[in-house]
Parts: C-alpha cells; sequence; structure tokens
C-alpha cells in the first residue's frame, strides 16, 4: 500500500509559477514509476506528465509541454511538478499517481488507468 499527500496547490495569477509536491510513504519509492493528472471542473481528468522510477525519463501532456517540469527525490520519497507560465486553463485538481515499475527497462505510463495509486488532489487556481 502506498500513501500519496500532494501539497503546494494554490492561486496565482496568469504567467505566475507554482510547485506541487507529492510525498509518499513507505520504503520503496524508487520502485515506482509516478505521473501527475488534473481534473478542471466539469471535465474529465487528464494526464499531464509522468516520471519512471529513476527518474531518468519523462513525458508530458502537450498542453503542458515546455511550461511544466516533472522531477522526483527518491531519497525523500517525493515528486515534483514545476509549472511555470501558468494560465487560467490550468486550473484544476491536481493528483499524483504511482505504480509499481520493473527495473528495467525504465517506463512511464501516460495512461490514467494504469495507476494503481492515488492522492486526495491539490487545488491549483490561475486568475486572467
Amino acid at each position: 500500500q502506498v500513501q500519496l499527500v500532494e501539497s503546494g496547490g494554490g492561486l496565482v495569477q496568469a504567467g505566475g509559477s507554482l510547485r506541487l509536491s507529492c510525498a509518499a510513504s513507505g520504503r520503496t519509492f524508487s520502485s515506482y514509476a509516478m505521473g501527475w493528472v488534473r481534473q478542471a471542473p466539469g471535465k474529465e481528468r487528464e494526464f499531464v506528465a509522468a516520471i519512471t522510477r529513476s527518474g531518468g525519463s519523462t513525458t508530458y501532456a502537450d498542453s503542458v509541454k515546455g511550461r511544466f517540469t516533472i522531477s522526483r527525490d527518491n531519497a525523500k520519497n517525493k515528486v515534483y511538478l514545476q509549472m511555470d507560465n501558468l494560465t487560467p486553463e490550468d486550473t484544476a485538481v491536481y493528483y499524483c499517481a504511482a505504480r509499481a515499475a520493473p527495473r528495467m527497462p525504465e517506463k512511464f505510463w501516460d495512461q490514467m488507468r494504469e495507476y494503481v495509486w492515488w492522492g486526495q488532489g491539490t487545488q491549483v487556481t490561475v486568475s486572467s
């Protein structure tokens, strides 16, 4: 069982930045591939970014590519989402998610159904 707790959300003006954090429980964090997913009001959940268990590879949704950066610190059991140049369209609840991953080959997942554990989410609101 993995528990995930997001933090760092808040209200920011368009063009601003936020850094989300996700803290994971357990001693095997480095064996999990991680992802960020968001859900805007009245919309379905949308994949945002994913990272391999080592942090060596990442992938992003086209809507955030070049503005968001996913990273992780396995020593601290944390994954991050740095969000720059935010727009009102980025307003959503942001969730981190995890799933077990093989050591080799390294892999990330961009399909939400592949993730097993989910956090409670953190609200990000971008004002125009």
